[in-house]
């Protein structure tokens, strides 16, 4: 089974019988369609549209405690915490992190875990990230192994952008992290916080600035955090990368001109191409309707 335990990730539970009313009236996901044998993918935004923090919400069956697990960034568990209790008021909800005691772990080659691995969910996002879990902590480094660095090249082969490392909390809109290609934001739901911002950014089709997967010539990345330039003009950063491909937070409008221009794209001064996965619907620079909604 291979498996890591992801060290960056901690647990939160939201419990209760308004739980799920709860969740659907703060994050960006449908929780109706959250179910024990589907999880989901959203966020927490600011009312000005951006990103607090984003989770994988995984349905308890009632015969566990009923109730959610978030499986969210370790770094963003006490804001979150602190988010959620702030908007609790009298909701008949309950709030425990349970990092402490619970572990993240997940598969780095796409395979199925055991069904003993503990709470076993597959990856929203996109299926080729295979299935996740959460489990005890003590042991969980036993059961899964294999180093994180492993999981976390798979997910940037695939194009799956990760918070902290290739969009800043409190900074990124939702389609700028693309959760609205990742299944990670209903536009058919009810109100959430911060959804006018979005909803209007995908009405009116402003999202300029997005996380792409790129591939370096040579098969050599440019470090994360290095600056993608073409023309002598900021496109924008490179973020997580591994065997020569990154995920970078670039504006794609200007990625387009210097293709026009015949400027080669640097990171960190190392040439790369952006790289279209099957995932991604809307246009690349170069593709029919590019400009018009990217």
């Amino acid at each position: 089974m291979p498996a890591t335990h992801l060290i960056d990730r901690g647990v939160i539970r939201v419990s209760g019988e308004d739980a799920r009313d709860f969740l659907q009236n703060l994050v960006t996901n449908d929780m109706d369609a959250v179910t024990p044998d589907q999880a989901g993918y959203g966020a927490l935004l600011t009312p000005q549209g951006k990103i607090i923090s984003d989770a994988l919400i995984v349905a308890v069956p009632d015969h566990e405690g009923g109730g959610f697990l978030l499986d969210t960034p370790l770094l963003q568990t006490t804001d979150l915490m602190k988010r959620l209790k702030l908007y609790k008021l009298r909701a008949k909800v309950t709030l425990d992190d349970l990092t402490e005691a619970t572990a993240v772990i997940a598969s780095t080659d796409g395979s199925a875990l055991p069904g003993d691995a503990g709470l076993v969910y597959t990856d929203p996002r996109l299926p080729a990230l295979g299935q996740r879990a959460m489990t005890d902590r003590a042991g969980a480094a036993e059961i899964a192994p294999a180093p994180m660095e492993d999981y976390h090249a798979r997910r940037i082969a695939l194009g799956i952008p990760d918070g902290g490392r290739d969009f800043a909390y409190g900074d990124a809109f939702p389609h700028e992290a693309l959760l609205d290609q990742i299944g990670g934001v209903s536009f058919k739901k009810g109100c959430y916080i911060g959804q006018e911002v979005v909803s209007r950014m995908q009405h009116r089709g402003t999202a300029r600035t997005r996380v792409v997967p790129i591939i370096f010539e040579g098969g050599i990345a440019a470090e994360t955090g290095a600056e993608a330039m073409a023309g002598g003009k900021a496109l924008g950063r490179i973020g997580s990368a591994a065997n020569g491909r990154a995920l970078a937070m670039l504006r794609l409008d200007r990625v387009a001109d210097a293709l026009a221009a015949g400027e080669p794209l640097l990171g960190g001064g190392l040439p790369f191409t952006l790289a279209k996965p099957d995932f991604i619907r809307f246009p690349f620079p170069g593709e029919a309707g590019f400009g018009a909604a990217a």
